[in-house]
C-alpha cells in the first residue's frame, strides 16, 4: 500500500516535481521488493555531536548526530549514523549511499528515515525497522530548486542495495 501510495505522488506537488514536468512525468520507479532488505536494528547512543552537513546547490544544514544503527545486511553487519534535523520541522534523519548511486539511483544517496516527511516504520522488540525497500529520492532529485541534505562520508555502505527508488526518469 505504501509504494502504491508513493507511485501516486508525481499528481501532487508532494513529490516536489517542478510544474512543467508533471505533464510528462511517467511515475517513480522502483525496484522489486525484496524481503531480505527489511532488517531490524540495533540503536546504540553516541555523544552528541553538532554537525553542518553538505546539502545541494552548495549549502549546509544543522543537524545532531545522536545515535547508530548497527545491523546485519547482505550478510555483513552493518552501521548508519542517525541525526536530528536542527532546522524547520526536526526529526530523526537516516540517509545512506551505496554503490547503486550514479547509475541506478541518485547520485547523493537516498533516505531510509525523515520523520518530519512521515517516513518511518517504527520498531520492533526495541529495534528501529529499517526497510530499503521503502528507499526514497530527496526532493532535488525531481527539482533543483529544492535544497536537499547530501550522505554524509559515515552513511555510505559499500555494497549495492538494489532497493526502494531508482533514479527518476527525467534525471536518466
Amino acid at each position: 500500500m505504501a509504494r502504491a501510495a508513493r507511485r501516486a505522488l508525481p499528481a501532487s506537488p508532494a513529490i516536489a516535481l517542478p510544474e512543467e514536468a508533471r505533464d510528462g512525468f511517467n511515475g517513480l520507479d522502483f525496484y522489486p521488493y525484496d524481503p531480505a532488505l527489511r532488517v531490524l536494528a540495533g540503536v546504540v547512543a553516541v555523544d552528541p555531536e553538532s554537525a553542518r552537513i553538505g546539502a545541494s546547490r552548495g549549502l549546509s544544514i544543522g543537524f545532531e548526530r545522536f545515535g547508530r544503527t548497527c545491523f546485519e545486511l547482505l550478510g555483513e553487519s552493518r552501521t548508519l549514523d542517525l541525526y536530528w534535523l536542527a532546522a524547520y520541522g526536526g526529526g530523526v534523519f537516516l540517509p545512506f549511499a551505496d554503490s547503486t548511486n550514479g547509475n541506478q539511483t541518485y547520485p547523493a544517496g537516498r533516505y531510509l528515515l525523515d520523520t518530519v516527511k512521515g517516513a518511518d516504520l517504527g520498531g520492533v522488540d526495541g529495534r528501529l525497522v529499517l526497510d530499503f525497500n521503502f528507499s526514497y529520492n530527496p526532493s532535488c532529485a525531481y527539482d533543483s530548486r529544492w535544497v536537499c541534505p547530501l550522505t554524509p562520508r559515515a552513511s555510505r555502505l559499500g555494497a549495492a542495495i538494489r532497493a526502494g527508488e531508482r533514479l527518476p526518469e527525467h534525471a536518466l
